[in-house]
């Protein structure tokens, strides 16, 4: 049995869409909102209850081999709702796993991560990487690069904000900073490989894509791709957390947050070659990529729904 957490998220999603497909037996913990309208036309087992909830988690461990450990806050959380979900759950599983003898545990985390940084989501992913090596139980933490895809959190905000701003871009910085975009196949693919290889017990691997983007040439690929050119204004960093908490007041939901922000404040990259020297997995280039669906899509109205729609509710 696997046990997969943040089912329902963009990430989770894929997950257990592939792991079904693979005819793997999968369980799931999600509180009861999130049991609604799930994505799957077979859903899997199911235990009802969030990582804050011990019995709940004791349940949702008992029986299995592996945990796929992919609840996060990192899109719509502020720092309390962080350190809950990613910190206080991620102790509150771990415990439950070494009491059910869970065999290991499969965790992501971002390129960057660590627990000196200047950043709130990488000093406390870094946080919870610790937490997990001194678990005593065998893991595996894939760190990434920015994940894209076509119902993704990221790429799909910047067309929004495209769509939101129509003269100009506010891009943070001078847009040097160097990222690493992994396709989100690409990335449950290596997690699903994960499973069978040996030597990736108790290590952590850095993956991304096939190419290093910096923060402006992804935005003018976004802008060619979307058909959507605006005139691109360079705003020191600060000036758009101030923003972006403004507009949080305004909204339910923000477009851009703290934490989207911190993901493009520094350089985070990792050796061009690794995804492929350790799964054996090709990865796809961006634009190529986004080329098969983003020409297409309309962010009108996604734009809407998204920052009127409530925020999701604090474990």
């Amino acid at each position: 049995m696997i046990l997969v957490t943040g089912a329902t998220g963009f990430i989770g999603r894929h997950l257990v869409e592939q792991l079904l497909a693979d005819g793997r037996p999968v369980r799931l913990l999600l509180p009861d909102y999130k049991q609604k309208k799930l994505p799957w036309a077979n859903p899997p087992e199911i235990v009802t209850g969030t990582l804050l909830d011990e019995e709940a988690v004791f349940r949702a461990v008992t029986g299995a081999h592996t945990i796929y450990h992919l609840d996060s806050a990192q899109w719509w959380g502020r720092q309390r709702d962080l350190e809950r979900i990613e910190l206080v759950g991620t102790r509150t599983l771990l415990a439950a796993a070494r009491s059910a003898r869970v065999g290991r545990v499969i965790a992501l985390s971002h390129l960057g991560a660590s627990v000196s940084s200047a950043y709130m989501i990488l000093r406390i992913k870094g946080m919870v990487e610790e937490t997990i090596r001194a678990s005593g139980l065998a893991y595996t933490i894939i760190r990434s690069g920015v994940v894209f895809g076509e119902d993704d959190a990221f790429v799909n905000h910047i067309a929004m904000m495209l769509r939101a701003t129509p003269f100009v871009f506010l891009m943070p910085g001078r847009g040097e900073v160097v990222l690493h975009p992994l396709y989100i196949t690409d990335l449950v693919k290596a997690l699903v490989r994960a499973l069978e290889l040996v030597d990736s017990i108790d290590t952590t691997v850095d993956i991304g894509g096939p190419e290093y983007l910096t923060v402006e040439d992804l935005i003018r690929t976004v802008m060619r791709v979307s058909g959507s050119p605006r005139i691109i204004v360079p705003l020191p960093p600060y000036v758009l957390r101030w923003l972006s908490i403004i507009y949080s007041r305004v909204f339910p939901r923000s477009l851009i947050t703290p934490q989207w922000l911190d993901l493009l404040a520094t350089n985070r990259t990792a050796p061009l070659g690794n995804i492929f020297n350790h799964f054996a997995i090709q990865p796809r280039r961006f634009e190529d990529t986004l080329l098969t669906y983003m020409p297409e899509k309309r962010y009108w109205w996604p734009m809407l729904r998204y920052t009127l729609r409530r925020r999701p509710r604090s474990i």
